[in-house]
């Protein structure tokens, strides 16, 4: 089975259209105002539109409320939200439940006690996104935690990798984990924010040659 990519923090159509071409599954669209890859609701919905039937639309928000996730739903209409804050299983879980939509939460990893407390998200969201810890900003800043934390853990609950992600590393980051989905963002741009063509292709293609190599 293909290891799924996501590329977050598009914020063009071109860098969507990269994406598409070089085989991506999810795109990212950032709906928090202090990241550089942040994209207004109406740009966001505008971007989802312009995306091709290949790529899913996740729509990243942060600590948002209820009204403001409400209308960013009814707005773009992602395939899936992504929660990066402090939200809690409880409200993860109205969201999904309410909103009728796919539900990811990204959770930085520490060590081996908050990778186990990740548990309390079982029956609340369809996928974790284990990330770095989060600095100024939640994510998106380049950092990557010990990989070998999730080797062998004991997952309830669908998961993916995050966090200083890059063409040059990517491979070994699923052949320690055992992820079945990278989402990268800083690790495909030449500056913050600013998405690279070329590096999103050699991130898609890095990730296809290793399944490759694993399925001969």
């Amino acid at each position: 089975m293909n290891t799924q990519i996501k590329i977050c923090g598009l914020s063009d159509i071109a860098s969507i259209e990269a994406a598409a071409r070089a085989g991506a599954d999810y795109i990212g669209l950032v709906h928090f105002e202090k990241s550089p890859r942040h994209v207004s609701l109406e740009q966001a919905a505008e971007l989802r539109k312009a995306a091709s039937e290949s790529l899913k639309t996740v729509l990243l928000l942060v600590n948002a409320d209820p009204k403001t996730t409400g209308h960013a739903i009814n707005t773009v209409r992602p395939d899936v939200i992504q929660f990066h804050g402090s939200e809690t299983p409880e409200w993860v879980k109205l969201v999904r439940d309410q909103g009728r939509i796919e539900v990811w939460k990204a959770l930085g990893v520490k060590d081996k006690p908050t990778l186990a407390k990740s548990a309390r998200f079982a029956g609340a969201t369809d996928r974790l996104l284990f990330d770095a810890p989060a600095k100024k900003l939640p994510g998106g800043t380049g950092t990557a935690f010990d990989w070998s934390l999730l080797a062998g853990h004991d997952h309830q609950i669908p998961w993916g990798l995050a966090g200083g992600l890059d063409p040059e590393n990517v491979a070994e980051a699923i052949q320690i984990t055992g992820t079945r989905l990278v989402d990268v963002s800083s690790g495909v741009e030449s500056a913050p924010g600013i998405k690279d063509v070329d590096r999103i292709a050699a991130f898609c293609q890095a990730v296809r040659e290793f399944d490759k190599r694993q399925s001969s």
